[in-house]
């Protein structure tokens, strides 16, 4: 029988987190193996002092490549480049040596994707204190209106931004009629490589109860654009309303017009097991709705569900099977 489970790689995050620790939980879990042949990439020695915060009993063995995986839950394998001494930096604290290796372990990630020694990348939590602090940043992966999109996950509720980080004003401004159009094409191709056939997408509007100028004027407009080749999208729909309605099954996956008006939907349906991804990149990279939690980390407390929905969903998506 032929096994189409994919390849996916998991980079640890931030060493000085909790990345390491609820990743370890998750590879012992024996889960992610079911859906994924998963390898991890960052510091051997960060996950085997994460093994023991977990009190876990887990062997750590460093391979030189993907081709080396034995595929077994009973070892954690993982691609060190051996760029992170531990003994340089101090758990639960922010510097710029873990800014630079995340950096580093994203465009060692990236690269497996591009070659296509892997099917998809998962990030564990990283700390933008300490990218900045290594002027790093810029290496994880930012949200452009039009080119790219940040796509969360909550269960039945899947939600796609047209516009992200910006102020309010500013993104009521930039909502036009060939923003929703674009994101609806793209929205439509990734549902559909994704498993979902003919994609539902429900479109937010703006204003309350989805009546004003830009609803009229810009969302409407682009939504009969997206109809009009074949895309199953309604809207502009009461922003109170059509997350609720995705939740019952009414639709695949809703396009909203601003962050909060998403972010605040999912973090209210649901925050443990979500996850995020980028849309835009020529391959799926997921991670997290958290952060580095270092006032827990080192203490074994920390819940490892979402960064294990975040392996298994990437492996779901890469493999076309749809959401879990």
């Amino acid at each position: 029988m032929t096994d189409s489970r994919p390849t996916i790689v998991t980079m640890i995050g931030d060493p000085c987190g909790i990345g390491p620790e609820i990743i370890a939980k998750a590879w012992a879990s024996g889960e992610v193996h079911k859906h994924s042949k998963p390898v991890l990439l960052g510091s051997a020695a960060a996950m085997e002092r994460a093994v023991g915060f977990a009190g876990l009993d887990l062997p750590v063995r460093v391979i030189e490549s993907v081709d080396q995986l034995s595929d077994s839950s009973d070892v954690i394998e993982i691609l060190d480049s051996g760029k992170l001494d531990i003994n340089d930096v101090t758990l639960g604290e922010d510097n710029a040596i873990c800014g630079q290796v995340c950096a580093d372990w994203l465009d060692e990630a990236e690269q497996l994707a591009m070659s296509g020694e892997v099917a998809g990348v998962v990030m564990g939590p990283i700390s933008s204190i300490a990218m900045k602090m290594a002027d790093v940043l810029d290496k994880v992966i930012q949200v452009v209106p039009g080119s790219s999109y940040l796509f969360l996950i909550s269960g039945p509720l899947r939600v796609m931004h047209v516009t992200d980080h910006i102020p309010l004003r500013q993104a009521c401004d930039d909502i036009s009629s060939d923003l929703v159009f674009d994101a609806l094409k793209v929205m439509h191709a990734r549902l559909e490589e994704w498993g979902i056939s003919n994609p539902r997408i429900g479109v937010s509007g703006l204003n309350a109860h989805a009546f004003g100028v830009e609803d009229e004027e810009e969302i409407q407009p682009g939504v009969e654009r997206a109809k009009a080749i074949g895309i199953d999208a309604k809207g502009p729909i009461a922003p109170d309303s059509i997350f609720r309605h995705c939740i019952e099954g009414v639709y695949d996956a809703v396009l909203a017009m601003l962050h909060d008006q998403g972010h605040i939907a999912v973090k209210t349906w649901g925050f443990v097991g979500n996850c995020a991804l980028i849309i835009g990149p020529p391959y799926l990279q997921m991670s997290v709705a958290h952060g580095t939690a270092f006032d827990i980390v080192g203490k074994g407390t920390a819940h490892h569900e979402m960064i294990q929905t975040a392996m298994i969903q990437t492996a779901s998506l890469a493999a076309g099977k749809g959401f879990i």
